[in-house]
């Protein structure tokens, strides 16, 4: 939250205003929205067989995070136009001058738990966090980490 604080108070903005990116609340109100809880989601899809690994997003992001999940070898690519960023993330990076890779590196960018699952698996894995309430979004894919990083960034086509 280093980093908001400082876009926030870069940009003149009042926590008791409206937000920028959310006009009908309180930039304060706004940026503490609660943290999902994914525990029971997860465990039902952990029983659901297939789930390999878990990362949850938090500070250090995609980038820092993923990679904690990951055996030698392997990276993550993550295929950014797969899911919808949040708008938050979106005024973040702009009002901050805040580079796209380091969005990914500082910010969950509106994925707050990563599963990697066996591509036999996607399909009931999906229905089962589906079932829970869960919005589920094909995020990347794993791969040979040859001479990338160990994580990455597709870019859109």
């Amino acid at each position: 939250f280093s980093l908001v604080r400082k876009v926030v108070e870069t940009a003149g903005l009042d926590y008791g205003g409206p937000a920028p990116f959310a006009p009908d609340k309180p930039l304060g109100e706004a940026l503490l929205a609660p943290t999902r809880i994914y525990v029971k989601s997860c465990l039902a899809a952990i029983r659901d067989g297939g789930v390999n690994a878990l990362a949850h997003i938090t500070g250090g992001g995609l980038v820092g995070n993923i990679p904690r999940v990951l055996p030698d070898g392997l990276a993550a690519q993550i295929d950014k136009v797969n899911w919808p960023v949040h708008e938050v993330f979106h005024w973040l990076g702009k009002a901050g001058g805040i580079a796209p890779l380091d969005m990914y590196r500082t910010f969950n960018c509106g994925i707050g738990m990563v599963l990697v699952v066996d591509p036999g698996a996607v399909d009931s894995v999906t229905r089962t966090l589906g079932q829970a309430g869960e919005t589920v979004y094909p995020v990347g894919r794993i791969i040979e980490r040859g001479g990338a990083p160990l994580v990455f960034a597709k870019e859109p086509e």
